[in-house]
């Protein structure tokens, strides 16, 4: 989950594997002489979180006490003597000391996306438990406010749909071909050390310079496999773990959305329907068939020409990933932000003038604009620095044609190429995740980016944790999101006591 334009909607990541090192585990024991003994005894100087006038991350941080602060870790924790790099962390303390459980690090998922602003929001959604934790806030490395990577993409995120025909899907190999050549060209130093091992390892000199011998976890989407690594790297150092929306390791890889569009065609029809009963407001149909005929026929009319919407053109190649991105909340609110979108798309087809509804032209801003080049850098080479994908095109254009045939909006967006096909191969394996956690997991059955099942395969993997389900929503991210005070109170009796409910737990969608 991510609070910029796109962030939560096009979650993703990915992975094969490639010759290199033996399979990673744990880190080894640390050897008498601490080699990162510098970073983990650095003080830091905690300061206002607020850059500026027009910084609103920074006011809401303000406002709910939270300070600032920029954590030193080396860019390859393999040479602790070479190049540093900055983390950029938040940190409301704790109030209730004589109760006090210990730091809470936060990760919203991405990867990519920035969690600096999220303590205000996990602290009112902790209610009375949350006085008794520091939450802590972590921008990883590479992102937001830590020392930034960007290959100054015009874009902010390399998710196109494959288009209609074997012409269309040659330019999205172009394109993936581009985006990966500008960052080899502008970033190839650091592209290495763009990891979720890296990432993991500076969680660790977090939690050192904050004197915490363990830390609590509460990790989103991609947040999940984060916390994963983190507690198969270092073992005995995390206490109470949460996991919401949860990514099953043998799944983690570059082509990490192939197989999600059964959840997102369930959303769709979800939507459709919700619009469908809404036809005096946006015009869409009167049935959820003839909503879902609406987007077809946008999406059958942007394959003939590309679609003016304001300044921008949303061609075959943009329009799926529209619909696609607005799928990932089940809201009344994100539902209509969507139904907006297809109306402006559709009356755009049928030679309208158009000036986008605000949802509508943040998001094509995002993937047409170079202002969110960063959060797709980023995002793109965590992925392909975690794993390796397929290098052929041919193996993706055999995977969309076989996805068209049995979903043709979304299928070319999930099994699509992206530029981990263009990328170095990475410096270690993918983590082999440990074997058992008492972890607590969340997931939503609909959940469109992060499958239920995911969350089922992690919960069998780790017999010692707890799957508290949310049923009925189709929903990406549930915990202090969605409103379920089901969910929301067995995840805070987790964080106040330590101990996991005794069996799995099932909320219903709240009614109304």
């Amino acid at each position: 989950m991510s609070r910029t334009a796109a962030g939560a909607a096009l979650c993703l990541v990915g992975a094969l594997t490639v010759a290199a090192s033996p399979p990673a585990a744990a880190e080894p024991a640390p050897a008498i002489a601490d080699p990162l003994a510098r970073y983990h005894r650095q003080h830091l100087d905690w300061k206002s979180c607020l850059l500026g006038p027009d910084d609103e991350t920074g006011k809401e941080l303000q406002q709910a006490g939270a300070q600032c602060a920029d954590v030193t870790v080396p860019l390859n924790h393999d040479d602790p003597d070479g190049r540093t790099i900055t983390v950029a962390i938040s940190r409301i303390r704790a109030t209730d000391t004589a109760h006090r459980v210990g730091a809470l690090l936060l990760n919203g998922g991405g990867p990519g996306g920035q969690t600096i602003g999220d303590p205000p929001w996990v602290r009112t959604a902790m209610k009375q438990v949350g006085e008794r934790y520091d939450v802590v806030g972590v921008d990883p490395r590479f992102v937001g406010r830590s020392t930034p990577l960007d290959c100054h993409w015009p874009t902010g995120s390399f998710i196109r749909g494959a288009g209609i025909d074997r012409a269309g899907f040659d330019r999205a190999v172009a394109l993936a071909e581009e985006l990966a050549g500008r960052c080899r060209t502008s970033q190839g130093d650091v592209l290495p050390y763009a990891t979720t091992r890296n990432t993991a390892r500076d969680m660790d000199v977090i939690r050192a310079v904050l004197g915490e011998p363990r830390i609590s976890y509460l990790g989103y989407s991609y947040g999940t496999y984060l916390g994963q690594v983190y507690a198969t790297m270092f073992p005995g150092r995390t206490d109470r773990v949460v996991l919401d929306g949860v990514v099953a390791p043998d799944g983690y890889n570059p082509r990490l959305l192939r197989g999600t569009e059964p959840a997102n065609r369930h959303a769709l029809k979800g939507w459709a329907s919700w619009a469908a009963a809404r036809d005096t407001d946006y015009g869409l149909g009167r049935t959820p068939g003839d909503v879902l005929a609406a987007v077809d026929s946008v999406q059958a009319a942007a394959g003939r020409r590309p679609l003016p919407i304001g300044a921008h053109r949303v061609d075959e190649h943009l329009l799926p990933v529209v619909v696609f991105s607005g799928l990932s909340q089940d809201n009344d609110a994100a539902y209509a932000d969507l139904a907006q979108a297809v109306r402006d798309m559709r009356r755009a087809a049928d030679g309208h003038t158009v000036t986008p509804s605000p949802w509508l032209a943040e998001t094509l801003g995002f993937l047409l604009k170079g202002s969110d080049s960063a959060y797709g850098s980023a995002q793109t080479a965590i992925l392909c620095g975690d794993a390796s994908a397929p290098r052929s095109p041919e193996v993706y254009w055999r995977d969309v044609q076989r996805a068209r045939a049995q979903d043709p909006l979304f299928g070319p967006v999930t099994n699509n190429i992206g530029p981990c096909a263009f990328w170095d191969p990475p410096r270690e394996r993918p983590t082999t995740i440990r074997g058992d956690l008492p972890a607590l997991l969340v997931n939503a059955t609909g959940d469109p980016r992060t499958t239920y099942r995911s969350a089922q395969t992690v919960r069998r993997m780790w017999p010692s944790s707890r799957l508290v389900t949310l049923r009925g929503a189709d929903q990406h991210a549930v915990y202090g999101v969605f409103g379920s005070s089901c969910a929301d109170a067995t995840v805070n009796t987790y964080l106040a006591t330590g101990r996991l409910p005794a069996t799995d737990v099932t909320c219903d969608r709240p009614s109304g």
